[in-house]
């Protein structure tokens, strides 16, 4: 049994990204569960706020559940061809203090997956986390890549998934990751 905690990169209230990962969460396999959590209350990193408040709550709480979790499902969106800002800032507050970096992300599984209403999908954004990944130490998942393109046609009003295609990758991508963040096989969909 995987025990998985994953964020959306998005805030906005209809977002594509949260609605994969509430999808991702239903279609973990038996036994499993994904935690998801919020990074919408994380204010923006400032090293002056750190010294003078401490890591914020909403912060610590996230970090505790990455530390006790097998592995990360990062929803990211697509921003500029790039990360988005406040899934940047996210990852720049879980990782404060720096000696807590080998405790939360050294050899923790990760795996990226996200939905973009352009062609592309969100490739330029996973790309781009890749030498995040790498500095924190996190050890990403490759067996399998999942980046929803052309998301308005994908997802209904109330943000489930119509595309039988992509719940059956959505379905074989967290039956990998999950057997990957278990220490098993890549499980390469």
């Amino acid at each position: 049994m995987a025990v998985l905690v994953g964020f959306s990169g998005s805030l906005r209230r209809g977002s594509f990204n949260a609605a994969l990962l509430r999808a991702a969460a239903a279609a973990v396999p038996a036994g499993s569960r994904l935690q998801i959590m919020s990074i919408a209350a994380f204010p923006l990193y400032n090293g002056d706020d750190e010294a003078a408040h401490g890591i914020p709550a909403e912060v610590a709480a996230l970090k505790e559940a990455i530390a006790a979790a097998d592995g990360l499902l990062i929803a990211t969106p697509e921003y500029n061809n790039s990360i988005p800002g406040v899934t940047k800032n996210a990852l720049d507050w879980l990782t404060r203090p720096a000696a807590d970096i080998p405790r939360v992300f050294a050899g923790k599984p990760v795996a990226l997956i996200g939905a973009s209403p352009g062609g592309f999908g969100t490739i330029l954004s996973q790309n781009a986390w890749l030498p995040v990944l790498r500095t924190i130490g996190a050890e990403l998942w490759t067996g399998g890549r999942l980046m929803v393109s052309r998301a308005g046609s994908v997802f209904d009003a109330d943000g489930a998934i119509v595309d039988a295609r992509i719940n059956d990758q959505l379905r074989k991508f967290m039956e990998g990751f999950g057997a990957f963040a278990q220490g098993g096989s890549t499980g390469n969909p």
